[in-house]
């Protein structure tokens, strides 16, 4: 799992743009590896989720990354990693907290939790971390409008629908790891 979750954010990082940021792609892998192994599978995952977006960032293959990247190294670092561990634990503990009763309905719901949690610290941290560098990018617009429509909203939603596409596809990728 570890080495689809590099291999799909690396793609994504270098080839895949909405507007100045890439999409993540490796969402459902974090969310099958939650499923399938825990919590702390999901963390990890999210951490390498994580790692794999700060070299991006470092690279220059995310042009705003880049930028993040250059204001602060040490605060981007922390923020690549934190949203992307946060998404893989909280995805994995809403999973867990709802298989029992139905697992489409955990896969589903882990499949909206993991890119809420990845993109909305992303742009908590841009509002109060940023703060400078995001009212650049706004140009003199509402900086909440700039941030929902110019920046992730494209981007959020293309990261839920991708998750929600594929929650039958992990629904089947667990049930059929646990002999169900």
């Amino acid at each position: 799992m570890t080495a689809i979750v590099i291999v799909l954010q690396l793609v994504a990082s270098m080839f895949v743009r909405v507007g100045i940021v890439a999409p993540t792609l490796a969402l459902a892998p974090i969310i099958i590896g939650a499923a399938m192994y825990g919590v702390g599978a999901g963390a990890w995952l999210g951490t390498v989720f994580g790692i794999v977006v700060f070299l991006a960032c470092v690279a220059g293959w995310d042009g705003g990354g880049n930028v993040l990247f250059t204001a602060n190294p040490f605060l981007t670092f922390a923020l690549c990693i934190v949203k992307g561990a946060a998404a893989g634990l909280v995805s994995g503990a809403v999973y867990r907290a709802v298989a029992k009763r139905s697992p489409l309905g955990a896969s589903i719901t882990a499949g909206i939790v993991c890119p809420v949690v990845n993109t909305g610290i992303f742009c908590l941290a841009l509002f109060f971390l940023y703060h400078d560098t995001l009212v650049a990018w706004a140009g003199g617009t509402d900086l909440v409008l700039y941030i929902i429509t110019g920046l992730v909203g494209l981007n959020f939603l293309l990261e839920l629908a991708i998750n929600l596409v594929l929650s039958t596809v992990i629904v089947r990728v667990v049930s059929a790891r646990r002999g169900a």
